[in-house]
């Protein structure tokens, strides 16, 4: 849970209290502050989380919202002014129903009767009138608030096309972005992965350069061999000069067998050839004097 809103409603309580006893003046200057804070960093919070696509939708979805709202209005009026009209059409056969019966009871000698059905007809005549008042009021409104549907269903489409329009550019743009920022390696994701290479390198790097210096060391006999298999180098040489040896003898033997001779003489006359071979051909005399 975030302690801000918490503190900033302690303080608040804290300052209430030491004025209402009079301890205290009122730290305005502090809470504008705070107040300030706290917006600033609930403000960039917002900005973080806001989607304009999502901003968008929600918008569009209101707008939809409220040409429901005119649609049903207009629907309702019409719903009124035919509900007029029905009472017009009643009231109106009414007075043509007194009138054929004002000319009957004239017709029969009954003056009164006439008068009678002549006086009915005036009162809803009068309601006529006041109904083609409020009919002609009614279509006035419906014609009003088609015309607002109307133009608002136009309004509608045009917002829809537009935040179509900008959700698919703020897509691209996004995208592209995240493209941009994974070859330039400043993305968080390509971030982490770079830096897990170079570390690997690093490692790789050490590990190398410490297997060649304990390589160097241990040739140079500056540290142990603690197995027990390094040699010294004077055995190390002896090794290398009896392998030689042995290769010679061997070469010799299979020169023998390939002469029809046998490996002995081979390897005796190839040792006494070699010994005489490394003798100096001219050896220095000295004379006793």
């Amino acid at each position: 849970m975030d302690a801000g809103p918490v503190l900033w409603v302690l303080l608040q309580y804290l300052e209430l209290e030491s004025v209402r006893r009079g301890r205290a003046k009122p730290m305005s200057g502090v809470m504008k502050r705070m107040g300030m804070i706290f917006r600033a960093k609930a403000n960039k919070a917002l900005d973080r989380a806001e989607d304009p696509r999502e901003t968008l939708d929600y918008s569009y979805q209101k707008q939809l919202e409220l040409l429901q709202k005119v649609r049903r209005g207009v629907a309702d009026v019409a719903t009124s002014r035919k509900r007029l009209e029905l009472q017009l059409n009643q009231l109106q056969n009414q007075s043509t129903k007194l009138e054929d019966q004002g000319r009957k009871a004239l017709a029969l000698g009954r003056e009164d009767l006439a008068r009678e059905a002549l006086s009915r007809r005036a009162a809803l005549q009068q309601q006529v009138t006041d109904l083609e008042t409020q009919h002609q009021t009614l279509q006035g409104e419906e014609e009003k608030l088609t015309l607002a549907a109307q133009r608002l269903q136009a309004k509608v489409d045009a917002f829809r096309t537009k935040k179509e329009t900008i959700k698919a550019t703020y897509t691209a743009a996004q995208a592209q972005t995240r493209i941009g920022e994974a070859f330039s390696g400043i993305s968080e994701e390509m971030g982490d992965v770079g830096m897990a290479i170079q570390r690997a390198e690093d490692k790789t790097a050490q590990l190398q350069a410490r297997a060649g210096a304990i390589d160097e060391l241990l040739a140079s006999g500056a540290l142990d061999d603690q197995s027990g298999l390094a040699k010294d180098d004077i055995q190390s040489e002896l090794d290398r000069l009896s392998g030689g040896t042995d290769v010679e003898l061997e070469l010799q033997r299979m020169k023998a067998e390939l002469a029809g001779g046998s490996p002995q003489q081979a390897i005796e006359g190839g040792t006494g050839q070699s010994t005489s071979q490394s003798q100096p051909r001219d050896t220095p005399r000295f004379d006793k004097q």
